[in-house]
């Protein structure tokens, strides 16, 4: 009986015992799960960015801040729509959106931030978002000539300005941009380039995007240059070594024709030299118009009839910086918003043409010394 007894108890303990290691092996598993979904990356995907006009290519990315004026919190710092674009510059429709890798921050080398900063106007419209453009192939932009890559949505603008830098004009724009705290493309003379390099240089550390104009606008689809594609090409890198030069920072291979007049033949040359074209879904035609008026209601027409687009406007313009703050309030009050267009990579410049730009600044004054160092009081008062 007693042997019995002892039986018992002995079996009694070995199955407390049992229970209590499954029941900590089964706490442990259930605490590792724990742990390692804990410890798993949250990751989440980007919503989809609303589809753009019909027809175009979907864009698919997470927008780099809102259109808020000063009532917005300020965005975190995120990668920029980036616009992977074909390497063919004459093949309609031919552009693929890819998303920016999320988190990297990065919008190529040289490029202006894509952070979009807090707006400190409260009336201010702020920018909408930032898209970086891959140049790989020199893609056009602008469907009053090419018909393709259509990436804006509906009510959206690219503001760029051409002709410049000029005295007193330019200033004007900067501050009627930085009022509304927007950022836009300016396309630049290479020759005012490097006579006004102080200008240049306060365009670029606005943040604005800088693209080049020809070295001194010629119409490079008429003779000598429609027939000598050296002097063509000429005019062209030794615009884009000027602009570069004055502005004594990287500058975008976004380039603009002028008269919007684009051979063929200089097309494929800009394709292989991996820079962007442009020409103009709204042209203000302010280089005709001499009241701020006519190129305020041009602009808004033409934006009510065709709902977004890259507009044509110029710095050089008294008209233009006369009409620019009224211009901004009134696409603020009907709903439009501002995207700012960023290159992926900075443009390269050839040695033979930053030469020949610097024997230019050679032969002659160029206006690139500071007044104070030119002339000097040496007598009298």
């Amino acid at each position: 009986m007693r042997l019995l007894v002892v039986v018992v108890a002995v079996l009694a303990v070995l199955g407390l015992a049992a229970f209590g290691v499954t029941a900590t092996h089964n706490a442990a598993e259930r605490g590792g799960a724990l742990l390692t979904r804990l410890a798993a990356p949250r990751v989440t995907t980007p919503p989809m960015s609303p589809p753009s006009a019909a027809g175009s290519p979907t864009l698919s990315a997470h927008a780099s801040g809102t259109a808020s004026g000063g009532s917005a919190p300020a965005p975190s710092p995120a990668a920029p729509t980036s616009l992977a674009q074909s390497s063919n510059p004459t093949a309609p429709n031919a552009s693929r959106m890819a998303a920016a890798a999320a988190g990297t921050g990065q919008t190529g080398a040289g490029s202006p931030s894509a952070r979009i900063s807090h707006c400190d106007n409260p009336e201010g419209m702020g920018l909408s978002r930032t898209v970086q453009v891959d140049t790989t192939g020199g893609p056009a932009f602008g469907v009053g000539h090419f018909q393709r890559h259509e990436f804006l949505r509906d009510k959206e603008v690219v503001l760029t300005f051409d002709d410049g830098p000029r005295l007193g004009t330019t200033a004007a724009v900067l501050k009627a941009l930085a009022d509304q705290c927007l950022k836009a493309t300016f396309f630049e003379l290479g020759e005012r380039a490097i006579r006004y390099p102080e200008i240049v240089r306060e365009v670029a550390a606005a943040g604005n995007t800088i693209g080049s104009y020809t070295w001194s606008y010629q119409d490079l689809a008429r003779s000598p240059y429609a027939t000598d594609l050296d002097a063509a090409e000429t005019e062209i890198e030794m615009g884009t070594s000027a602009v570069r030069m004055a502005a004594g920072a990287p500058t975008a291979p976004f380039f603009r024709f002028p008269d919007l007049r684009e051979p063929p033949p200089l097309l494929s040359y800009l394709g292989k030299r991996n820079i962007a074209i442009f020409s103009t879904d709204i042209d203000s035609f302010d280089s005709k118009f001499h009241r701020p008026q006519q190129i305020i209601d041009t602009v808004m027409t033409k934006l009510k009839e065709r709902g977004n687009g890259i507009i044509l406007l110029q710095d050089f313009q008294i008209a233009t910086a006369q009409a620019l703050p009224d211009l901004l309030r009134q696409l603020k009050l009907n709903g439009y918003k501002v995207v700012h267009m960023v290159p992926k990579d900075p443009v390269a410049t050839l040695a033979k043409y930053d030469d020949m730009v610097r024997q230019q600044q050679r032969m002659g004054d160029t206006g690139t010394r500071p007044g104070s160092g030119v002339v000097t009081t040496v007598g009298g008062r």
